[in-house]
């Protein structure tokens, strides 16, 4: 059964090392026959969210932008898979902006069930994504329907394309394929 995937890269670096992650689980989920589509933020503008909880009424956010056109997406998706860069061992700032102005997600009738996180840094350590995971696992958590299933963590790249031949591309590849 064919699911609707859409994957978000959060990377600031067009084509950067968590992007081309996102590349890989992409292909392996559209090998499998399923209808994907990629939202890149660096191109994106994304204001902060104000708190004013008028999209638990209203199921939209106040502020008409990218976020909510991305909110809205989402909404209608089977799977959503975050790709971030690790910037001192969390999410980066674009990410966690968007889940923040997914808020107006919560009261509404949202398809989502799987959430996926695909993560690069510099630093190697097995912990270095633990951060990520948490905060994204706090958002998935608010959605009684959705689970974090899965996540894939490429250490030790820094610059664009270091990511090239890492063993994480096929992880992200087959994680994407098995959906």
């Amino acid at each position: 059964m064919s699911k609707k995937v859409l994957v978000i890269s959060t990377s600031p670096r067009r084509g950067g090392n968590s992007d081309t992650l996102a590349d890989a689980f992409i292909r392996g989920a559209r090998e499998s026959g399923n209808d994907v589509r990629k939202i890149t933020l660096y191109d994106k503008a994304i204001g902060f969210c104000r708190g004013c909880l008028a999209c638990q009424s209203t199921c939209r956010c106040v502020i008409r932008d990218d976020g909510d056109t991305t909110a809205q997406e989402m909404l209608t998706a089977d799977v959503i898979a975050f790709a971030t860069p690790i910037y001192y061992y969390g999410m980066c700032g674009q990410m966690k902006t968007l889940l923040d102005r997914a808020n107006p997600l919560f009261p509404a009738p949202y398809a989502f069930r799987d959430i996926y996180l695909l993560s690069a840094a510099a630093e190697e350590g097995e912990h270095t994504a633990d951060g990520a995971a948490a905060g994204l696992q706090g958002w998935v958590d608010c959605f009684e329907k959705a689970r974090l299933a899965g996540t894939v963590f490429a250490g030790g790249v820094t610059a664009v394309g270091e990511i090239q031949g890492h063993p994480a591309l096929q992880k992200a590849y087959e994680m994407g394929k098995h959906i």
